[in-house]
């Protein structure tokens, strides 16, 4: 064999390492990359309400259910009945049902996942001396603050008490809380206006009144 034809096949035999070592780069490198991709998940920051319908499902476990969270904002769940889920995230929830398959000494290690297949309805009633009394959604993208919601019901009728307008919630042990919101004055631009009245984040079942202004 002559020095050129050597050359020629010397070549090709480094140009095959070559490939088999850039194959095996990108074959290690899919290794390396895979679980990032597959335990990667998107950051849930809403808490799960009453009402809210729930998938759970245990990873290589025959329990899977789909319910809605009761009045009392527990699921009832196969093995381990009533889980307490209202006001967690998604991500909590399934810490939370992980804790009770684990402490009930049902499963060793449960791998838990949670979806949301329905929302419960997210809505605030006001009425009283506003131009549009009705009952307004709340976006769940996104928090709607008392001030916002006085500008979609139209705002105040002629004869509002903005000053003092009451918001009734309902809190985590079904007790109400009201309290009064000085509203009209950020509107009007008053020095002494409290930013935190009208920037009040209005949560589901809130319901707010304005009240007539005394002549």
């Amino acid at each position: 064999m002559n020095s050129a034809a050597s050359s020629f096949f010397r070549m090709l035999r480094f140009l095959a390492g070559m490939v088999a070592l850039l194959s095996l780069g990108s074959g290690l490198i899919a290794q390396v990359a895979a679980p990032a991709k597959t335990t990667a998940r998107k950051s849930i920051t809403y808490s799960i309400r009453s009402s809210d319908k729930l998938g759970v499902s245990v990873f290589d476990e025959d329990l899977t259910r789909t319910s809605r969270v009761d009045s009392k904002g527990t699921l009832n769940l196969p093995l381990v009945g009533e889980v307490r889920v209202t006001g967690l995230t998604v991500n909590q929830a399934e810490r939370a049902i992980e804790n009770a398959y684990r402490e009930g000494r049902f499963l060793r290690t449960p791998q838990v996942t949670v979806t949301i297949e329905d929302y419960a309805p997210r809505e605030v009633t006001i009425g009283g001396q506003i131009k549009i009394p009705a009952r307004y959604p709340l976006p769940l993208e996104s928090p709607m603050s008392l001030l916002e919601l006085v500008g979609k019901a139209g705002g105040f009728t002629d004869t509002a008490k903005g000053t003092a307008v009451r918001v009734t919630r309902i809190q985590a042990d079904g007790s109400t809380s009201t309290k009064n919101y000085d509203v009209e004055s950020i509107l009007r631009g008053k020095k002494d206006a409290r930013a935190e009245d009208s920037s009040l984040t209005l949560e589901p079942d809130d319901i707010i009144y304005v009240p007539e202004r005394v002549i």
